[in-house]
């Protein structure tokens, strides 16, 4: 099975983001042809003397206009090596709430510097978010070399003052590469322009960056989707639980607890739309078949006998607040969607506001507003079965929704169990 990198941009308005979006289509051959028609025809129009693979991404009207990135625009592309998602994420300050949407996911972030401008304070920003989201592999990439005159001395002024910047987050793994999206040096391949860089070129570390290791495969988690009965005579007796491994090993044999009942049994058999399988583990979508007739349900846990996650009410969280219309207060009442779970929770009390420019000083605070990301202790009407979020994205991530309009207004995660 080919490994599969998803991947987000992020990086101040005009670093270049859809820009090399576009060359990384582009260069892989992933664009048809209509599309860069279309592309090349409204480069024409405009009366630019190049093609501007940014339109490649920036598909809504208003983002074209402007000149600016405004939704997250996911895009596929793939390498004889490895298949890519990529989640083209906002610069703007007022879109923080894209950006943690397009980087929950991620298994990389590629942060753009204008080779031109250095680090700015949305490159710190974004730096400290992905550290947030626990994102495992940050790219620094140095844009607009071109403009420089690809000056070594430019970039390494620059990749010097974001790894000690970096050195302040939780970043496990760092690459600085300088490159011009635009022309595409040291996009997909080695740039002749910058010899004095030794490193690969960007699509390279794309394709070889190790991921294998950053799943957790020790806490066996298995979130119940969806209970399999089929009506047809043939497998009368079939009954198999169905989700996503979100992390740890399952072979048949082993033996499993579900919670919240806290019974065991053992698994019988994997089955995958491809057939049986002997082990799943993440992101794996598989079926688990048990030996025992125990009554379980979407929302339920499938776990090791003595690892299991914790049992909880009371949720000590970080939250990014989604919603423009209705500030977070104390009182507030939300459905919690947690894993399969989904149920309800109140609001219990803010601990304080992060300052994201400062990084440190920790405001009091009555309420979040948009974009902001704080501190807050919720109590949810059932028990969650939860990890913290550094240890298990997973199952220490969740969202809340306002049930009147379900819109979901926060992406939260667990700080402590």
């Amino acid at each position: 099975m080919m490994d599969l990198l998803r991947f987000a941009t992020a990086g101040s308005v005009d670093d270049g983001k859809s820009t090399l979006i576009g060359r990384l289509l582009y260069d892989t051959k992933s664009l048809f042809a209509d599309q860069l028609a279309a592309v090349e025809a409204v480069s024409a129009a405009r009366g630019d003397d190049y093609t501007d693979l940014a339109l490649v991404t920036d598909g809504l009207r208003a983002e074209r206009e402007q000149g600016i990135t405004i939704d997250v625009a996911y895009r596929y592309f793939a390498t004889p090596r490895r298949k890519f998602i990529i989640a083209d994420t906002p610069g703007h300050l007022q879109y923080t709430r894209n950006m943690v949407t397009g980087a929950s996911t991620a298994d990389l972030a590629l942060i753009l510097v204008d080779a031109r401008k250095g680090l700015v304070e949305q490159s710190r920003r974004h730096a400290f978010l992905c550290s947030l989201l626990r994102v495992p592999h940050l790219v620094l990439c140095v844009n607009k070399m071109d403009l420089v005159n690809y000056d070594q001395a430019v970039y390494e002024n620059i990749a010097n003052e974001f790894a000690a910047f970096a050195a302040k987050l939780d970043v496990p793994d760092l690459t600085s590469i300088p490159i011009s999206a635009l022309r595409g040096d040291n996009v997909a391949t080695r740039s002749a322009a910058m010899p004095w860089h030794q490193g690969p070129s960007l699509l390279h570390h794309l394709e070889h960056v190790h991921i294998a290791s950053d799943r957790n495969l020790v806490d066996a988690r298995f979130p119940v989707q969806h209970v399999i009965r089929p009506q047809s005579t043939t497998v009368a007796d079939y009954r198999g639980y169905a989700g996503q491994v979100a992390s740890g090993i399952f072979k048949p044999g082993d033996e499993v607890m579900i919670l919240p009942a806290g019974l065991s049994t053992r698994i019988t058999g994997i089955d995958t739309y491809d057939g049986p399988v002997a082990e799943a583990y993440p992101p794996m979508s598989v079926t688990i078949r048990l030996a025992d007739d125990i009554d379980i349900a979407r929302g339920d846990l499938i776990s090791r006998p003595h690892n299991t996650p914790h049992t909880t009410q009371n949720i000590d969280a970080m939250i990014c607040w989604m919603d423009e219309r209705h500030p977070l207060a104390p009182g507030g009442r939300y459905a919690i969607k947690h894993t399969t779970r989904t149920t309800r929770a109140v609001i219990k009390n803010i601990n304080y506001r992060l300052d994201i420019n400062t990084l440190h000083r920790h405001e009091t605070a009555t309420q979040l507003e948009l974009n902001d990301i704080g501190r807050i202790q919720l109590r949810a009407t059932q028990p969650l079965l939860a990890d913290e979020y550094r240890r298990n994205r997973t199952t220490g991530g969740f969202i809340l929704i306002n049930e009147a309009s379900n819109r979901t207004v926060a992406a939260g995660m667990i700080m402590n169990t």
